[in-house]
């Protein structure tokens, strides 16, 4: 009994009897009322408490030794895929001229015939089709005084049409139509190249590269090097019995580095964060076009590396790979194990010129002057930036927080309801009194 005295004192919360209390309709009506807004202030906070949000950091990039994938979606419609080739090299050395593991051509109708798609072939240099399986076991086709291709199907020989035409790459020789050379007239390479000359193509699919500054490009013709520059044998482009012959108008339909966010993160950024399809790949449905075969077009690319960790991921800054780059498959690198993303966003320059050189009087400025030479084609020079940004999902707020809010609602709710019906009775109570006089 002295124990319960003693907390009784501290009784901050005094009770009134039940003869003393009063009960108002207009205190049940506030009462009700009061009920109705705790319940939605309520739901608000636990709405509050479920949202998520994402938190944008920027840091200084300090991966090491990684890859990135290029992937890319280009149209041609007056250059035929026999003619194109795809170039990639970057300043650590690397260089693979022709050809890149996941990329197609895909050979279209002439636009005048509605540029539908005729035919898909990947760019493998060495598949099953160019196997001339008719010849002899024991037939080795001579390169012309060039050295055969160190990848040839057959060491030191020369069977196929393509073959002669790397192996005079490597001696940096022109090639032409592959008059008098045996295995291209058995191929019939001449009357394919005249039967493709009015179709278009479109390169699609992906590279996989170092995470340098580098460069790829698309360009008429074998690529070679002579000495120290990088060309490609012309001939077969400019040499063309089409009329108008052959220009590099293209569209971009898609260009992006890296894996693209799925549609539900993106609707996690929301539209105020700078992350729709336009804002990641800028380049995306650019349209070029031009009549003057000997014409260049060049992108100068800013790439910025970006991860997105949802919610629930590790707090480390980089996503978790199980595998290493070289045996993830090509579109699946930047998919970490935890749901994380590794992908880029990028800005854009562009450029473009005649390689007759002149001035751009045309495009408005006169006042610019370009030089003569180079080579046509498509050009797109990446750089890679130092920071980096990392998109971060998040709870707007922590449990306790919407347990703070709660009791924040209910109290206040309660005490301004308190103070209103308060008022109410009292101004009752007083018209009241004034009527009795």
């Amino acid at each position: 009994m002295p124990a319960k005295s003693r907390f009784t004192r501290l009784d901050a919360f005094t009770k009134t009897v039940e003869d003393a209390r009063v009960r108002t309709t207009s205190g049940g009506i506030v009462t009700i009322a009061s009920l109705l807004i705790v319940l939605y202030l309520v739901w608000g906070e636990w709405a509050d408490y479920r949202r998520v949000v994402v938190l944008p950091e920027l840091i200084v990039d300090k991966g090491r030794g990684e890859k990135m994938e290029i992937h890319l979606n280009i149209s041609f419609p007056r250059v035929p895929c026999e003619l194109l080739s795809l170039d990639v090299m970057d300043v650590s050395g690397e260089q693979q001229t022709g050809v890149m593991h996941g990329v197609s051509k895909v050979r279209l109708a002439p636009a005048a015939e509605g540029g539908q798609v005729i035919d898909v072939k990947a760019l493998d240099l060495h598949s099953q089709d160019d196997v001339a399986v008719h010849l002899d076991p024991d037939y080795c086709g001579g390169c012309y005084g060039a050295n055969a291709p160190p990848n040839a199907i057959k060491a030191g020989c020369c069977n196929t049409c393509e073959e002669v035409r790397e192996a005079y790459a490597s001696v940096s020789w022109a090639f032409g139509r592959g008059e008098n050379v045996e295995q291209c007239e058995r191929e019939h390479y001449g009357e394919r190249l005249d039967a493709q000359r009015k179709e278009g193509c479109r390169i699609e699919g992906g590279l996989r590269v170092n995470k340098v500054v580098g460069n790829f490009h698309i360009a008429p013709g074998r690529s070679f090097s002579n000495g120290n520059m990088h060309v490609h044998d012309l001939n077969n482009y400019f040499e063309s019995p089409v009329a108008g012959g052959h220009t590099f108008t293209h569209e971009i339909h898609q260009l992006r580095f890296g894996p693209q966010l799925p549609e539900e993160v993106t609707k996690n950024l929301g539209n105020s964060m700078p992350w729709t399809n336009h804002h990641l790949n800028p380049l995306d449905a650019t349209a070029q076009a031009t009549d003057d075969p000997a014409y260049n077009y060049m992108y100068f690319v800013k790439v910025v590396s970006t991860s997105y960790h949802p919610l629930g991921a590790p707090k480390g800054l980089l996503a978790t790979l199980s595998d290493p780059a070289d045996l993830i498959p090509l579109g699946r690198h930047g998919h970490g194990d935890d749901g994380s993303i590794e992908t880029h966003q990028y800005s854009v320059t562009s450029h473009k010129r005649s390689l007759g050189g002149g001035s751009d009087a045309a495009e408005g400025h006169k006042e610019r002057l370009h030089a003569r030479g180079g080579i046509p084609g498509v050009f797109f020079s990446y750089d890679i930036s130092p920071m980096k940004v990392i998109n971060r999902e998040e709870r707007s707020k922590s449990f306790l927080g919407f347990l703070t809010g709660v009791c924040a609602v209910i109290g206040g709710t309660l005490t301004v309801a308190a103070a209103i019906d308060r008022g109410v009775y009292e101004g009752a109570t007083r018209i009241k009194k004034l009527h009795q006089r």
